[in-house]
């Protein structure tokens, strides 16, 4: 039968199993990239250590052969899309796991809306349904390098191949509603913006009435009290006099007078 080769651990698994922030969070790449189990997740979680890990020993250390093998790292990274052409060392250090998982094929077959979900996604690749060239790849975690990105399309013997395939219509009606979907988002922060504008300018116009009032307003109460020193009078520091019983009383007896006066006047007009 021969010998079989033995298979490793491409992994590691984490240090603790009970870490709330963690198994959130691997509980939501699950949801995002499709995955089956969270063995993928520290499968590329593993790849990513492993080019931090040499990055750092990179950068500590000075000698021509590290000069190499920096450049070597830095075309590697380049070639897979992790870092852009003009990267320097230290950039590796500030690579996620998401940039790790965004190079996979399962989510770039999404990406160029090859499929209708994630999930189905990673359904046309185990079955044989996706090709980088004249390459087929059943593996979803395959990392796809940057030059044969464009090369991502449907295999030859496929029956996905045929445009009139009623999967290839569902994924053309699906690539319309995220088109008008984008459309509607990019209008919807317009007119937000706008309404905004708008309140702004109405309170603006409100601001600016009301300090014209309130300016005309100073204006009239300057001119009367001008007035008042005029005449001898200030209304500003006028108090309201409470009146006495005395003078009440005086009043009282005026009013009466004129009463009694007005009485006698008509009985003199009756009379003649």
């Amino acid at each position: 039968m021969g010998s079989p080769k033995r298979q490793r651990k491409k992994f590691s698994k984490p240090s603790h199993p009970w870490q709330k922030e963690r198994i959130l969070a691997e509980k939501e790449l699950l949801k995002a990239y499709g995955l089956n189990r969270k063995y993928e997740i520290w499968k590329m979680n593993s790849i990513l250590k492993n080019f931090t890990r040499q990055a750092k020993n990179l950068i500590t250390t000075g000698n021509p052969q590290v000069e190499k093998e920096r450049n070597q790292l830095l075309t590697k990274l380049f070639s897979l899309g992790l870092t852009g052409k003009d990267a320097k060392i230290e950039d590796v250090l500030s690579l996620t796991l998401k940039d790790v998982m965004e190079r996979r094929l399962q989510t770039l077959v999404y990406r160029k809306d090859l499929a209708s979900s994630i999930k189905q996604a990673r359904q046309f690749i185990v079955h044989e349904h996706v090709s980088l060239g004249n390459k087929t790849i059943t593996a979803p975690s395959y990392i796809v390098p940057l030059d044969d990105e464009n090369s991502i399309q449907f295999a030859q013997g496929s029956i996905l191949t045929n445009t009139s395939h009623p999967i290839r219509t569902v994924i053309k009606d699906m690539k319309m509603q995220k088109k008008t979907k984008e459309k509607a988002e990019k209008k919807e922060p317009d007119k937000e913006v706008r309404a905004e504008e708008k309140k702004v300018e109405k309170e603006i116009k409100v601001e600016e009435r009301s300090k014209d009032t309130g300016e005309s307003e100073i204006h009239g109460s300057k001119a009367s009290g001008t007035t008042d020193v005029v005449s001898g009078t200030n209304s500003v520091g006028k108090k309201k006099e409470v009146p006495t019983a005395h003078d009440l009383k005086k009043t009282k007896r005026k009013k009466n007078k004129t009463g009694v006066e007005e009485k006698q006047e008509d009985k003199k007009t009756k009379e003649k």
